[in-house]
Order: structure tokens, then sequence, then C-alpha cells
């Protein structure tokens, strides 16, 4: 099968990289509005853009309303700070709780019955549930497309780790332990704890 994107709708391109861009780990990002209500969303489009300095990318997608914008993208353009964090599989439901459209005075950690805690360099609060919690600065928020289903990159430099002791051993994270889940396509999700290994040549 060969498929032009520009002559296929976007709905159908949209499946298709969803089913081969996969597994996406999950960014669960905690931001709070300018009237102060907290705001917590995942998103899938994610991933590291730099190690030094550290700095997170996540695409926040456009929707087909009047204001495409997410609360997400509102809030960190206002506020410029943000929190990303992990999920793990033990609260995955309450996180997939937080994917609904909601309205903006909404505070997804009520709905969702997830705790908030507060960071130590951002307003925006952090998950407790969660054992990796990264507070981060905006550096960037560039729109790839302000079309339906375009979207619009964000990069935060991470300012502040918060990492579960006994999660934490020489700067490595047990994956065991962690049980972070992924996204696949449509309702799917895929689990972290069937790995194997390949050494890199040198």
């Amino acid at each position: 099968m060969i498929v032009d994107p520009a002559v296929t709708d976007y709905p159908n391109i949209y499946k298709l990289l969803l089913g081969s861009v996969v597994p996406r780990p999950i960014a669960f990002v905690s931001t709070v509005s300018p009237e102060g209500v907290f705001n917590l969303a995942p998103f899938s489009f994610f991933t590291v853009a730099s190690s030094n300095p550290p700095v997170l990318v996540f695409s926040v997608g456009h929707r087909a309303h009047p204001d495409p914008r997410k609360d997400t993208l509102r809030n960190i353009n206002t506020a410029r700070e943000f929190v990303v964090n992990v999920v793990s599989e033990e609260f995955g439901p309450k996180m997939n709780l937080c994917a609904g459209e909601y309205p903006p005075e909404v505070d997804e950690f009520e709905t969702s019955g997830l705790t908030p805690i507060p960071s130590d360099l951002v307003k925006a609060p952090r998950v407790a549930e969660s054992h990796v919690n990264m507070e981060c600065r905006l550096l960037y928020c560039i729109e790839v497309s302000g079309l339906p289903g375009g979207g619009t990159l964000v990069l935060g430099e991470v300012i502040r780790f918060h990492i579960d002791d006994a999660y934490f051993h020489n700067y490595r994270i047990d994956p065991d332990k962690l049980r972070a889940i992924g996204r696949m396509a449509g309702n799917s999700y895929t689990r972290t704890l069937d790995r194997f290994d390949m050494i890199r040549p040198a």
C-alpha cells in the first residue's frame, strides 16, 4: 500500500501515524491557569530533545473547535512553565480520565482522583502518584500547523527532577519498579516489562 498524504484525509493519516510510531511514551503534563485552576492532560507525541541542557518536547494537537488550543497550551503560554509526570501502570486508568475534553474551569486532579503536590520551582503542581516528575521552564512554542489535526511543539528545559528514592540508583531509574506505560493506536497501551538488550557496536 502506498499512501500520499497530499490526497488523503488527515484523520486517516493520523491513524497511520499512530499505528506506525509505536510505542510512544506519555507526557502527563500538569499546568495551572491564570485563575489558579489546575490542569492535567496526557500527550503521547513526546520525547527528549536534549540532555545538555535537559530539554523535553511534546506536541499539543489542535482541535476542530472555534478555539483549537487546548487548556495545557494556553496555560503554558501564560505561565511559561509546566511539569511532566511519568505515568506508571498502577495509575494508568486515572491518567486516562484526564484525556477527556473538559472546560477550562475543570480541575482534572479532582476529576481523576490524583493528588496535586507543590513543585519546588514552578507554580504547576506535581502528581504525587507519579514516581518521576520533571519541573520545566518553557523554552519555545513552535506551531507546526494551525489546521485541525496540526500541532504546536512545546520545548521545556527541565529545571528540577523529582525521583522516588526506591526507584533511583547511581542516576539510573529501575524500569521494573517504574512500570511505565506507553501509547499504541486507538485505545491500546503497552507495558514496558518485556525488554531485551543489544550491545551497541563500538
